[in-house]
C-alpha cells in the first residue's frame, strides 16, 4: 500500500495515478487549471491538491523514471506543521555562527575589523590593570590575524563548572571570561562586560589557535569555526608571559576578509593616548615572502622579518590626543583643559582645545572602548560645558542683556576627548557604540564643572578667547537661522520643487526614489531625457558649487546651487534637519570622470559630510561611477571603466597585438587593429554630456547594469583631518599631503 488506508490516502494516491496518466499522455497539455476542476469533483481541501500537484511536478520533470515506490514514500511524509519538534535550540557557538550581527554589528568591513578590537580590548584591558605594557598587531599571509600581549596570561587549568580547561572555557562558552563579579573579578576596570568577545572571533573564524605563556609552560589549542580540534596541550617551556591568539576570517561568514592597515593604526593609535606608558605595535606582514617561524617567535618586531609597521608609545594622555587632532588647526587658546579625577567609583578624564573652525570634534570612549554614538558621559560633558560658559560669560558681563549661549553654540570649533573609567559599566549593545551607564553622566558633569571654571578663572586670556569665540557663534546662528527660514519658506511656497532645475520624480515613496545629481546642463539635458520619470530625478549643478569647509550657514545658503539642493532634499538643514524627511533614500552624485568632476564632487561631498552627515550615515549618499570607454567589435558593444580593463578587453582577442593606433581627438572614435583580429572602435568619453541618452541610460541609471559606490565614514576622526587639509585654508599642509600621496593619484591628463 502506498498510504495508509484511509479516505484521504485513497484520494491522495487516484491523483497521483490521474496526474502520472495525463502527464505521459501529453504533458504540455496538462496545466495547473485541472486543480479548480477536480476541487470540484472531490470534496477536498485546496491547498492539499496544489500541494500534491507541485510535488508530482517536480518528481516528474527531475526523474521521468521515478517510481510508485518514490511517490508513495514522499506523501507518507508527516505534514510540515508547528510543535515542538520545530523548536531549534541554537547550542555552543552556534547562535554566534547563525546571526553574526547580533555579536559585531554587521559582516561588513565594520564587523570584521571588530574581530581585531575584541581580541585587542581583552589585550588592553590587561595593560589597564596594570599587567601589560606591551601588545602587537599582525598582519600574517594566509589573511591571519595575530595579536600578543605580555599580560598575565589565560588560565589553562581546569575550570570547576565547565569542567574543561578555562583557556577553552572562554574561548568555546558565551558569557564566560574573567570580567563578571565586580571588584572579586580579574579585572577592576574593562571595556569587556559580555563575556564573548574571544568566544565571537573563535566562533567566526575559519582557525583560530589560542597560545599561552604561563607559570613557564606554553599551551596552545586550536580550533575549526569555533569547535574546538583537542584538548589544551602543554607544547613546551617557555620564558615569556601573555597570551597570544591567531585567527583567520571565516570567508563564509564575511563578504570580503580584507583587512584594512591604516585603519587598525588609526584605532591603535587612539588607544596608545588612553593608556599611559603602553607600547603598541601595527605590523603589516600580508606581503612577505619569507618563512615565518612562530613557534619560535613571540613578538614579530624582535624578529629579522621586514614588514611596514608603526609603533606608539604616550605618556601625555589625553592632553597629547587633543594636540595631535589639532595639528592642522589653528588654536583659539594656547592652553589645553585637561583634568583627570574620580568621583563616585568613576574615573573621569576630559581634554579640550577650541580651534579656529566651525564643526565640533567630540570623541569619546568608556573603559577605553571608542563610543562613536556618544552617551551618559558625553550628555553630561555638554551640559555642563553650555552651564558654566553662560555663567561666565553673565558673571563678567560679556553677554549682552537677553543673550545666552545654547548647545550648538558652545561646541563650534571644539576638540575634546571625554574618558571614563568605571566597574560593571553598561553599554547599549555589543559593539559598545553608545554608553548606557547613569552614573556616568552626573560623575562627568561634577568632575568636569569645577574643573573648568577653575581653568576659566586661572587663564583669563584663555577664557575671554573661548567667550568670544562661542558668541561670534552665537551671533552666526541668529543669521543663518533667517537665512535658514528663507530657505525653507521658498521650498514650501514651491511645493519643494525648482521649476526649471529640478527634474523630480512620479513617485512619492522615498524607499524607491533617487537623486541623480549631474554636473552642468548638458549631462542635465541627457540625463533627464535617458532616466525611468517615476523614480529617478535630476537636479544639474551649474559649475563648482560653494565650499563649504570654512563658510558658516548663512554664506552658504546665499549660494543658489546649495540652496537648490537643500530644498530638493526636503530635510531642512542646521538644528531643524530631520532625515526621516528625507525625499530620495538613494542620492547619486554623477560627475565627469576628469578633473573638474573630481574637484564638483569633493565639494559635494564636503557639503554632505559637514551638514548631512546623518544621510552618509543612513547610506543614502552614492556616487555614479559612468564608463572610461566605449568599445565595438562590429555589433558588438562592450564598456570599460579603467584602461586596465580596455587593454584587457582588446588583448583576449589574440597574443599576437602588433600595434595600437590611437588617435587623441576629443569626441572621434579611434580604432584599434590587433593581428588577426576583427578591429574595435573605441570612444572615450571625457564627461557625461558626451554620452547619449540610451549610452547614459545603459551604464549610469539602469539599475540591472550601473555601478554605484556607496559613500560610507570609517573613522570619523580621519575623515575630518583629511577634509580640513583638502578644504582648509592650511596651504602647506595640503601641499604636503599631496606631494606624499602624488603616486596613489588616478591623474587624467
Amino acid at each position: 500500500m502506498w498510504i495508509k488506508n484511509t479516505t484521504i490516502g485513497r484520494v491522495r494516491n487516484r491523483l497521483f495515478i490521474f496526474f502520472w496518466v495525463v502527464f505521459s499522455l501529453d504533458e504540455q497539455k496538462c496545466s495547473i487549471n485541472i486543480i479548480p476542476f477536480l476541487i470540484k469533483k472531490v470534496k477536498f481541501y485546496p491547498q492539499q491538491f496544489t500541494r500534491i500537484y507541485t510535488t508530482f511536478l517536480r518528481i516528474f520533470y527531475l526523474d521521468k523514471s521515478c517510481n510508485f515506490d518514490i511517490i508513495s514514500a514522499l506523501m507518507a511524509k508527516k505534514e510540515k506543521g508547528y510543535g515542538a519538534d520545530e523548536i531549534r535550540v541554537l547550542e555552543g557557538l552556534e547562535p554566534v555562527r547563525v546571526r553574526p550581527g547580533m555579536y559585531i554589528g554587521t559582516t561588513g568591513p565594520d564587523g570584521l575589523h571588530h574581530l581585531i578590537w575584541e581580541i585587542f580590548d581583552n589585550s588592553r584591558d590587561e595593560a589597564m590593570g596594570g599587567y601589560a605594557n606591551r601588545i602587537e598587531i599582525s598582519l600574517l599571509p594566509g589573511n591571519y590575524i595575530r595579536v600578543v600581549d605580555n599580560g598575565r596570561g589565560i588560565p589553562v587549568d581546569k575550570h570547576k563548572t565547565t569542567k574543561v580547561s578555562a583557556l577553552e572555557t572562554i574561548m568555546t562558552v558565551l558569557h564566560a571570561g574573567g570580567k563578571f563579579g565586580g571588584e572579586e573579578s580579574g579585572y577592576k576596570v574593562s571595556g569587556g562586560l559580555h563575556g564573548v568577545g574571544a568566544s565571537v572571533v573563535n566562533a567566526l573564524s575559519e582557525h583560530t589557535v589560542a597560545e599561552v605563556h604561563r607559570d613557564g609552560g606554553r599551551y596552545i589549542q586550536e580550533y575549526a569555526r569555533g569547535k574546538k580540534q583537542a584538548d589544551v596541550k602543554k607544547v613546551g617551556s617557555s620564558n615569556n608571559q601573555g597570551t597570544i591568539i591567531r585567527f583567520k576570517p571565516d570567508d563564509q561568514i564575511f563578504p570580503s576578509t580584507e583587512f584594512s592597515y591604516d585603519r587598525i593604526v588609526n584605532h591603535v593609535r587612539q588607544q596608545a593616548y588612553l593608556v599611559k606608558s603602553l607600547m603598541i605595535t601595527v605590523i603589516d606582514a600580508r606581503e612577505y615572502t619569507g618563512k615565518i617561524d612562530l613557534d619560535k617567535v613571540y613578538y614579530l618586531a624582535d624578529s629579522d622579518v621586514e614588514a611596514p609597521s608603526k609603533t606608539f608609545y604616550f605618556e601625555g594622555g589625553l592632553k597629547s590626543l587633543v594636540a595631535f587632532y589639532n595639528q592642522l588647526q589653528k588654536s583659539v587658546h594656547s592652553n589645553i583643559f585637561y583634568i583627570e579625577k574620580e568621583a563616585d567609583k568613576v574615573m573621569v578624564e576630559v581634554s579640550l582645545q577650541y580651534v579656529d573652525d566651525i564643526s565640533p570634534r567630540i570623541v569619546a570612549f568608556a573603559n577605553n572602548i571608542y563610543n562613536p554614538e556618544g552617551g551618559t558621559h558625553i550628555t553630561g560633558f555638554k551640559t555642563a560645558l553650555t552651564r558654566n560658559l553662560n555663567n561666565y560669560a553673565k558673571k563678567n558681563k560679556l553677554l549682552k542683556e537677553g543673550d545666552s549661549f545654547d548647545g550648538s553654540d558652545v561646541l563650534e570649533g571644539l576638540t575634546a576627548v571625554v574618558s571614563i573609567k568605571m566597574p560593571e559599566i553598561q553599554f547599549e549593545g555589543q559593539t559598545k557604540a553608545k554608553l548606557g551607564s547613569v552614573e556616568a553622566r552626573g560623575a562627568v558633569e561634577a568632575v568636569f564643572s569645577e574643573a573648568f571654571n577653575e581653568f576659566l578663572e586661572e587663564n583669563p586670556d584663555d577664557a575671554k578667547a573661548i567667550i568670544n569665540k562661542v558668541y561670534l557663534a552665537l551671533r552666526a546662528r541668529k543669521a543663518a537661522k533667517a537665512a535658514k527660514d528663507s530657505v525653507l519658506r521658498k521650498g514650501a511656497l514651491e511645493g519643494m520643487t525648482l521649476p526649471g532645475k529640478l527634474a523630480d520624480c512620479q513617485t512619492k515613496s522615498a524607499e524607491e526614489a533617487e537623486l541623480f545629481i549631474v554636473e552642468g546642463d548638458s549631462a542635465g539635458g541627457t540625463a533627464k531625457t535617458g532616466r525611468d520619470r517615476r523614480t529617478q530625478a535630476i537636479l544639474p549643478l551649474r559649475g563648482k558649487i560653494l565650499n563649504v569647509e570654512r563658510a558658516r550657514l548663512d554664506k552658504m545658503l546665499s549660494s543658489e546651487q546649495v540652496r537648490n539642493l537643500v530644498v530638493a532634499l526636503g530635510t531642512a538643514i542646521g538644528d531643524t534637519f530631520d532625515v526621516t524627511k528625507l525625499r530620495y533614500h538613494k542620492i547619486i552624485i554623477a560627475t565627469d570622470a576628469d578633473v573638474d568632476g573630481s574637484h564638483i564632487r569633493t565639494l559635494i561631498l564636503t557639503l554632505f559630510y559637514r551638514y548631512f552627515r546623518p544621510i552618509i550615515d543612513g547610506g543614502y549618499l552614492y556616487i555614479a561611477l559612468p564608463p572610461l570607454y566605449k568599445i565595438m567589435k562590429g555589433k558588438e558593444v562592450i564598456y570599460a571603466y579603467t584602461d586596465e580593463e580596455k587593454n584587457k578587453i582588446i588583448g583576449k582577442e589574440g597574443d599576437g597585438m602588433e600595434e595600437i593606433i590611437e588617435e587623441e581627438v576629443a569626441e572621434e572614435d579611434e580604432e584599434v587593429k590587433v593581428k588577426n583580429a576583427p578591429k574595435f572602435r573605441i570612444q572615450r568619453y571625457k564627461g557625461l554630456g558626451e554620452m547619449n541618452a540610451e549610452e547614459l541610460k545603459e551604464t549610469t541609471m539602469d539599475a540591472s547594469n550601473r555601478i554605484l559606490k556607496q559613500v560610507t565614514v570609517d573613522d570619523a576622526v580621519v575623515a575630518d583631518q583629511v577634509f580640513d587639509m583638502l578644504m582648509g585654508t592650511d596651504v602647506p599642509a595640503r601641499k604636503s599631503y599631496i606631494v606624499s600621496n602624488a603616486k596613489n593619484a588616478n591623474i587624467d591628463v
